[in-house]
């Protein structure tokens, strides 16, 4: 066999990290870089955090995995936790955030089926969205550099343009059941949804009948400065797919509803071997002691602005490597002037991790825990970036 053993689905940096500190990541070679992609949004309190490290091995010495065949304490408390905190009345807990949406469009269904309309399936999504990599998924979020190669595309899933409440009205027919979106899309390119188009959808959703879900995988569990985003629009959504930061590094999700969506899901229609395991519910419990905690997301708030200032600044100094600074909290990008994948290995030659988006957006997610200093030197770093961008932008010029 030549090669790698794995799958080739991966472009892979040629980077292999050994331990990480708080925002720092170190290789096996020992070179130290500023992680601000946070595992693309996943790392949520850095690397090696004490409380999560301790719940992890505390668990793994009593219970790795039982099944939901019978009952998990952490389960119910990390449930009873998040429907505290949020809109919901029930959860169901998965393993990725795909499962999550998996489980709110299957959720959708059987609403509608139970209650009378099982006409009603279809799912109407907006352009630049991502939800996942499962055949149904990868339909709701349309991008055909997904679906290409996969055979016929899952019936059920209709998009309009991103923004575009009219095209979304105006799709609104006897089999549509839903409206799904994220408040702030990640992959689309760090764009949020307006305040009054979030109230428009819950006003069509509510006159006709459909129920109105939110996918915070990614802008969820603290990232814009709220615990989740659609709460600075004032806008509750029927269900909601978190993943990502809940887990803080651990394999985990889940799906938020309110009693009156999750009325159809009753015993046997859905299921999970693996989602809600002892290990992935001692570490979200973890998660949201630190989140929950007074004055940790108002200082998310705080940090987030000084960041956005400081990348706003060297926006001002280099308008030929960036256009523009957009997105909420610790949730960041940077529209280029150039194109994005040369913005983003100058970044990792100044020993910063970002991640690429659509719109030609380079993604800044760095831990929610980051400090002031860290802010500081990656604003540092970003600048080397862009300085040495402009001057080959220059060079090139004469």
């Amino acid at each position: 066999m030549s090669g790698s053993a794995l799958y080739e689905t991966f472009a892979r940096a040629p980077l292999a990290f050994e331990r990480g500190e708080g925002s720092w990541l170190v290789t096996d070679k020992g070179e130290r870089y500023l992680d601000f992609a946070a595992g693309i949004a996943v790392n949520s309190l850095g690397h090696g955090h004490p409380h999560l490290v301790s719940a992890l091995k505390d668990q793994a010495d009593k219970l790795w995995h039982v099944s939901n065949l019978y009952e998990i304490p952490g389960q119910r408390r990390l449930g009873e936790r998040l429907v505290d905190a949020t809109f919901a009345d029930k959860v169901f807990f998965t393993n990725s955030g795909a499962e999550a949406l998996e489980c709110a469009i299957k959720t959708v269904r059987r609403y509608h089926f139970v209650t009378g309309h099982p006409e009603r399936y279809r799912v109407i999504t907006f352009e630049g969205a991502f939800h996942g990599r499962t055949l149904a998924t990868i339909a709701a979020g349309g991008q055909y550099k997904y679906l290409e190669g996969f055979g016929p595309k899952v019936d059920g899933f209709d998009q309009v343009p991103f923004d575009d409440i009219d095209a979304a009205e105006k799709l609104i027919g006897p089999e549509t059941a839903a409206i799904l979106l994220e408040p702030l899309q990640g992959e689309g390119g760090i764009r949020s949804f307006p305040v009054q188009s979030l109230k428009r959808l819950r006003q069509l959703c509510d006159k006709h009948g459909l129920l109105l879900i939110f996918d915070e995988v990614q802008c969820g569990i603290g990232r814009t400065g709220r615990l989740f985003a659609h709460e600075w629009a004032g806008v509750t959504p029927d269900l909601m797919a978190i993943a990502k930061g809940i887990g803080g590094g651990f394999p985990m999700g889940a799906c938020l509803a309110t009693d009156e969506a999750a009325r159809g899901m009753t015993a046997g229609v859905h299921g999970t071997t693996f989602g809600g395991n002892p290990l992935a519910m001692a570490v979200g419990n973890a998660v949201l002691d630190v989140v929950l905690a007074e004055g940790f997301l108002e200082e998310v708030g705080r940090k987030a602005l000084l960041f956005k200032q400081g990348l706003a600044a060297i926006a001002d100094e280099y308008p030929e490597v960036i256009e523009g600074i957009r997105g909420d909290g610790l949730m960041l990008g940077i529209k280029c002037s150039m194109p994005n994948g040369t913005v983003n290995g100058a970044l990792r030659d100044q020993h910063l991790l970002a991640v690429p988006a659509g719109d030609n957006v380079i993604r800044l997610l760095p831990p929610l825990t980051v400090t002031e200093p860290d802010i500081q030197e990656g604003l540092k770093r970003i600048r080397g970036a862009a300085k040495g961008l402009s001057e080959a932008v220059a060079a090139a010029a004469k």
